[in-house]
């Protein structure tokens, strides 16, 4: 028979279930109050809010729903027609294994999505996590879903104070033991729990469902929890890009290895990345052509999971051009093709000109989108 609720963690489950009948965000993918939610638009919503925030998704939602309204048509698509979508959101892995998984569905589980967090684990690209909050979401199967909001209302709840990650395997046991029947409710209301009154920092307390049961608001402790491992310092990269226009302005752009860091997309040429930037004369020898290139003012940063990048953009306008790898897209079609934040910044700086560069031109069809790792633990910060 299965074990009986704690009397104490039923009245937590219910108090937060209260709270957020009240209090629910309306978001785009989440379903109205008491219907159950498409699996399609949850997992849509999931693999996009790994590691990047509610209002950085939206519009990318929105659109990406709009473009391809059903886990078939997603699954019918030119995989760089969903990086392009995707450019701009960050971690590509996910945009490739959100296209690998809508065929997996399409074509081998007749369009629909396994119905348990065991099976959805089978996708690409879905983790213990997203599994979890797909599966409670979508299903109401009693599964506790971690992002980095549950983890801290848990972690003050309870007052853990083992330092992150390690706490990850606790936090989870702690809250699996409160999710109730509404398990998709729950894990969504902890999201808003998180979101809107347990802030990182000055959380509402007094607003809260659970404050008099708050160990770590006892205690006064609440903004030092939960307890994060020391950061570890990123190493730096630099090296040095290419940015090439010809008579119409046109870019020149090639398409990165299918498989490492932001594989299948596009960029202009670069040179290595070293510890240190190249000398002019070694940067000539990096380009993909003689021309007559000159040098940007400043440099283009950015920051990557494990390192931190410096750019030297190097620029040359051809009268012809030359016969080189790659692809030559018009400046109005830059903000539709699978180019990623940071190789927008180095053709930006490339082309100098001032002024938004990425402005989507008007489309005629309507099923337009203008821009769109497997992570295991997907941390969320909504």
């Amino acid at each position: 028979m299965p074990r009986a609720a704690n009397p104490k963690q039923s009245s937590l489950s219910a108090r937060l279930l209260a709270w957020y009948d009240l209090h629910r965000r309306v978001l785009p993918w989440r379903a109205p109050a008491g219907t159950r939610a498409e699996p399609y638009r949850v997992w849509l919503s999931e693999i996009m809010l790994q590691q990047t925030t509610v209002q950085s998704v939206a519009g990318y939602y929105r659109k990406f729903l709009k473009r391809w309204p059903s886990v078939a048509a997603l699954a019918a698509a030119k995989q760089d027609d969903v990086l392009a979508a995707w450019a701009g959101l960050g971690y590509y892995a996910r945009a490739r294994n959100l296209h690998a998984a809508a065929k997996v569905v399409a074509d081998q589980m007749a369009g629909r999505f396994p119905g348990t967090a065991e099976g959805l684990r089978q996708l690409p690209g879905v983790g213990a996590y997203t599994s979890g909050a797909i599966a409670a979401i979508a299903y109401d199967e009693k599964q506790a879903a971690m992002d980095a909001n549950a983890e801290r209302v848990i972690a003050r709840l309870y007052a853990v104070e083992t330092p992150m990650p390690k706490a990850k395997t606790e936090l989870h046991a702690l809250c699996q033991a409160l999710v109730p029947d509404r398990a998709g409710d729950f894990v969504q209301a902890l999201m808003d729990l998180g979101s809107a009154i347990c802030t990182p920092k000055r959380p509402a307390c007094p607003n809260c469902p659970w404050t008099e049961d708050c160990r770590a608001h006892a205690g006064g402790i609440q903004e030092r929890l939960p307890v994060k491992a020391p950061k570890i310092a990123r190493p730096l990269k630099r090296g040095a890009a290419f940015v090439a226009t010809d008579r119409q302005g046109a870019v020149l752009l090639v398409k990165r290895p299918d498989k490492g860091l932001l594989a299948s997309m596009l960029q202009p040429p670069l040179g290595d990345w070293t510890a240190n930037f190249p000398s002019f004369a070694i940067a000539l020898r990096q380009a993909p052509f003689e021309a007559d290139w000159q040098k940007r003012a400043g440099i283009v940063s950015h920051g990557f999971t494990h390192f931190e990048l410096e750019i030297d953009v190097y620029a040359a306008r051809v009268t012809k051009r030359p016969r080189v790898e790659g692809r030559w897209i018009q400046r109005d079609a830059l903000a539709d093709v699978a180019l990623p934040t940071v190789m927008r910044k180095i053709v930006e700086r490339g082309l100098n000109e001032g002024g938004p560069l990425f402005v989507a031109k008007p489309r005629r069809s309507k099923d337009t989108v203008t821009q769109a790792s497997s992570v295991a633990s997907s941390a969320r910060k909504r």
